[in-house]
């Protein structure tokens, strides 16, 4: 057990001693809550591995996934060909056919993209917006918003490592977790290291990394015209004056980098 943790236990329990016996029945429920947090707090990579699994599953049996023979999914799997891993960690691409806008990519790098998203986005905006939500894995922000939101969990249902083995999750706390994944929201530094890692990212995969600033113009876009009320703008974007930021930012790479401007196309 760390450190801190044994301290944060040994803070309860002096501030116990000194409770009168009527109040000390709430402050052992305390207690117990804390040493759960704890255990959950020592889980290691192999257990959040299993917690993210057993959410990305739920999800994807509790959402509509597009067939393979789907033109969405074949649109998908013909963009991101020969996109099959990320600092080591294996992607798997699956479209969500709901009506909202929004993209995500989690720990162990399932990239769910909604049908909704892909209808407004252009082929390059669309890779763009994928080698952002894959910057967010490679630079482990997903995994530590999962680990937060498991940790929240922790506190408030008991979920706890016993035995080596990590506690069986309810379906309302794989809910819960599904949610967090898909609506998680991070500091502009976090998306600004997105933006970064994720421009790398398509480069690498020989894509023009173009579309990232052409899906954010299109995202700035449509702050001005609802007020940003899209879910995955106002996740993506806390101000409208940073969204320009990013923008200037991305474009004055791609020109240092020499890369061309593509057409502007029709979504599809």
């Amino acid at each position: 057990m760390k450190k801190t943790a044994i301290k944060f236990l040994l803070s309860f329990m002096c501030v116990a001693a000194a409770v009168p016996a009527s109040a000390q029945f709430n402050l052992k429920k305390a207690i117990g809550g804390a040493t759960k947090a704890v255990q959950a707090a020592t889980l290691t990579d192999a257990q959040m591995a299993e917690y993210v699994k057993e959410s990305v599953d739920w999800m994807d049996k509790n959402n509509p996934v597009t067939p393979d023979d789907n033109p969405y999914t074949i649109r998908l799997k013909k963009l991101t060909e020969g996109i099959t891993e990320a600092d080591g960690i294996p992607l798997n691409f699956k479209v969500y056919d709901v009506i909202d806008v929004n993209a995500f990519a989690c720990p162990d790098g399932s990239v769910r993209v909604f049908s909704s998203l892909m209808d407004i986005m252009s082929d390059d905006e669309l890779l763009g917006i994928i080698g952002h939500e894959i910057g967010h894995v490679m630079k482990h922000h997903s995994k530590n918003a999962f680990r937060t939101q498991l940790l929240t969990d922790a506190l408030k249902d008991g979920i706890a490592s016993t035995g080596g083995k990590a506690a069986a999750l309810t379906e309302s706390q794989l809910g819960t977790l599904g949610s967090g994944l898909i609506n998680a929201k991070f500091s502009q530094k976090q998306e600004n290291e997105a933006d970064n890692c994720g421009y790398d990212f398509l480069v690498s995969k020989g894509k023009n990394p173009w579309g990232m600033v052409m899906a954010f113009e299109k995202f700035l876009k449509m702050e001005g015209e609802n007020g940003g009320k899209s879910s995955y703008v106002s996740k993506m974007f806390s101000s409208h004056p940073e969204t320009q930021a990013r923008i200037d930012k991305m474009t004055k790479r791609c020109q240092a980098d020499g890369f061309q401007r593509p057409a502007a196309e029709k979504s599809k």
